[in-house]
């Protein structure tokens, strides 16, 4: 059974969320061991998000930094749900066991330099008054951790709650965040606000931002299933935003990209850091940065002749088999993308783009699974786990390096490959803060 939280926002900030903290779990961290994963990716339900806030920003039109308050989302209790997943649900995270060898040490012996303290020119074509700037991460500390691990439903998950209880160990020792300023939703907990329904996640998600100032260091994590659906406002390459589940997804939908940079991204401020750890399935631009980094530092831009020649071929094959309709609709795709992705690569620019320092590292690429592993004696999931691997080794990375690190972390185990994604064009070769 699910439950809706309380109304009214959380408590002024200095003072603890005591609705959100750990209860003893009445199932351990051991849960019974997951179905056998689905052989082939199905499309995610449509869902839109809830008329009213949040985020009720129209992105062409408010500036950043100066959205309007954010308010408590609507959401009533979901009705009580014992069924499956649909065949329509989330991807799974790959199920592996394998044994741990660190990739190679940073291979530079002195250490990055720290982010500049001066504005910076946007460039790329934006107007020259438009700048942003980097986060020095002196003032204050909040972290929002999220684990789902879906208890009773099909498709469940082992590691996301030892996950967050990892992170939040993590952020604590090595980086000074307060236990009393982070909000952890999981749903091994019996305390309904600590649960992580759609309702709970969106206003913890306004919490997290609220009264951030320029210098302040904010966290969030997220380790649960994530999945696609199809784009409705044209700010999509590839014609899909990314969704993450909550547990009551069934009930009251997915959360979108869009809702989530609206709801995170677009009200914070010049020198605000924002660092984002998605470890779920197609979460590659989960926060719609519009600054992708490839592993050589450099920008990428989305390869549209490469996915149109995949289209073709795919069309082309289901023709030989003589599946008509499937045939009908990768040909379709192949001519939507082949008009809309330049289009959409321009608007995600004007309108994705953000004077505050948000940084976001995801566990695979938008196409790609994530995978649920074992490690050191426990389940976990794979970013998850060598973000705080590599970081406690080395703890004073590039950007570039941290990112390879990772890469090599999960490389000859895992066919995801993590992505570094900036709301503004990042110097990978500075020191990564948080």
């Amino acid at each position: 059974m699910y439950w809706a939280p309380p109304p009214g926002p959380p408590p002024p900030p200095g003072q603890p969320w005591l609705g959100y903290q750990p209860a003893p779990s009445p199932y351990g961290y051991q849960p019974p061991p997951p179905p056998t994963p689905p052989r082939h990716e199905h499309h995610r339900h449509h869902h839109h998000p809830p008329p009213g806030p949040p985020p009720g920003v129209d992105p062409g039109t408010v500036p950043y930094g100066n959205a309007p308050p954010l308010t408590q989302p609507p959401y009533g209790p979901p009705p009580p749900s014992s069924s499956p997943y649909p065949p329509y649900g989330p991807q799974h995270r790959q199920s592996w066991s394998t044994s741990s060898h660190g990739p190679p040490p940073p291979s530079s012996p002195s250490l990055p330099p720290p982010p500049p303290r001066s504005l910076q020119q946007f460039g790329h074509g934006a107007p020259s008054n438009y700048q942003f700037q980097y986060s020095l991460c002196t003032g204050r500390r909040k972290a929002l951790l999220i684990g789902i691990n879906y208890f009773g439903q099909a498709n469940q998950l082992k590691g996301c709650i030892n996950d967050v209880t990892n992170i939040s160990t993590f952020l604590h020792e090595r980086h000074g965040y307060r236990r009393e300023d982070m909000v952890i939703l999981t749903d091994d907990q019996r305390n309904p606000m600590s649960i992580p329904t759609k309702a709970n996640i969106l206003r913890a998600m306004q919490w997290l931002v609220k009264d951030a100032q320029p210098h302040d260091s904010l966290f969030i994590h997220f380790s649960g299933h994530g999945g696609r659906t199809p784009d409705l406002d044209g700010d999509e390459d590839d014609g899909f935003d990314d969704v993450i589940y909550p547990v009551d997804y069934q009930s009251v939908g997915h959360i979108v990209d869009d809702d989530m940079h609206d709801i995170m991204v677009r009200p914070l401020r010049p020198g605000v850091r924002l660092t984002a750890v998605f470890d779920s399935c197609h979460s590659g631009t989960a926060l719609d940065l519009p600054y992708v980094y490839s592993t050589q530092g450099v920008l990428k831009e989305p390869n549209l002749a490469k996915e149109a020649a995949l289209d073709l071929f795919s069309a082309f094959t289901a023709y030989g088999k003589g599946d008509f309709s499937s045939m009908a609709s990768t040909a379709i795709g192949f001519f939507k993308k082949a008009a809309i992705g330049g289009q959409a690569r321009e608007r995600t620019l004007k309108t994705k783009t953000s004077p505050a320092d948000v940084v976001m590292f995801s566990g695979s690429k938008d196409t790609q699974t994530s995978a649920d592993t074992f490690q050191d004696g426990q389940a976990r999931g794979a970013l998850s786990w060598a973000f705080v691997k590599t970081l406690t080794q080395w703890p004073h990375q590039s950007y570039l390096q941290l990112l390879n690190n990772l890469r090599a972390e999960l490389d000859g185990k895992y066919s995801q490959k993590p992505q570094l994604s900036c709301s503004h064009p990042l110097d990978v070769n500075l020191r990564f803060v948080m």
